[in-house]
């Protein structure tokens, strides 16, 4: 079996060689070593992984947190929900093809990805440092590339088909153009090349963005207290898809301040899309 070095999809690609691919997939003739089966290999695993997880947390989101009484609202589509599901497969695909390239250049030991805690010079601190800077880099740079995306000469181009659900669900968390969903998703990528970072730390967070991008789009516009001027919510973020120059940020509402691009969230003052349904039940039982 084949161990690949620097990169967190080795441990990704060494499980499904050993258990799938080698045993029940390739013929043997197929070596492991070879780079256009670990392309394959990274291409099937990368579109299989991100499906699954959309559509596993987005389901159980949709069903267990998403309020299905926001689906009353006047500016909730017809067969929305179909529409999120079928944007977000076709983007997860196209995103498929830069991002396997970005994988593969990574197993091929270019980036700064270790896989032993004693290969940084600060240790465990070291790992607990580059989660928080992990998360400060790809917040900061996601919401520029985000601002970038609303300018009036590419918005129409690209993120608008993101914006024509103003009242999302979890599934519209991935319905975007596939060149802007990659463009998004390009921070996380970049960090592992200009900081080391750990193996497990990069993999972890890949995840924890995914389910992270579905719950902003859940429609659960509650937050404890002391967190609402910090974490950029499902509050915040329903607000900029309905005012649309507002709460830009991915985590945190710091470049949303600095950018002067900040909302406090309709949803808690009382004005939010929930606080419309009301309005329109009771129209709705005076006209019968």
């Amino acid at each position: 079996m084949t161990i690949y070095t620097d990169c967190a999809m080795d441990h990704v690609l060494n499980i499904a060689d050993s258990s799938i691919f080698t045993p029940h997939v390739y013929p043997a003739s197929w070596s492991e070593e070879g780079a256009l089966r670990q392309i394959v290999s990274l291409w099937l695993v990368t579109n299989l992984g991100a499906v699954l997880l959309f559509l596993g947390c987005g389901a159980l989101n949709f069903y267990y947190v998403f309020d299905h009484k926001l689906m009353m609202h006047p500016l909730f589509l017809k067969n929305q929900v179909k529409q999120e599901i079928e944007l977000s497969i076709i983007s997860i695909f196209w995103m498929s093809f830069p991002t396997v390239a970005i994988f593969f250049w990574e197993v091929q030991g270019n980036s700064k990805l270790f896989d032993n805690i004693s290969e940084s010079s600060l240790g465990w601190p070291g790992v607990f440092l580059s989660i928080a800077g992990l998360l400060f880099f790809t917040d900061m740079c996601i919401y520029w590339i985000h601002r970038f995306l609303h300018h009036k000469s590419i918005y129409k181009h690209l993120h608008k088909q993101h914006h024509i659900f103003k009242i999302p669900t979890p599934f519209a968390s991935h319905a975007f153009h596939p060149l802007d969903g990659f463009l998004q998703s390009l921070p996380y990528h970049i960090y592992p090349f200009i900081f080391p970072l750990h193996k497990a730390v990069y993999l972890s967070l890949f995840v924890f963005v995914n389910i992270w991008t579905i719950s902003i789009h859940d429609g659960d516009y509650r937050i404890p207290g002391p967190l609402i001027c910090l974490i950029n919510g499902a509050a915040h973020h329903v607000d900029h898809h309905l005012f649309f120059n507002y709460n830009y940020g991915q985590y945190f509402t710091l470049w949303d301040r600095i950018g002067g691009s900040y909302r406090h969230p309709s949803a808690l003052m009382g004005k939010g899309p929930h606080d419309h349904i009301p309005k329109l039940m009771a129209e709705a039982a005076h006209t019968q």
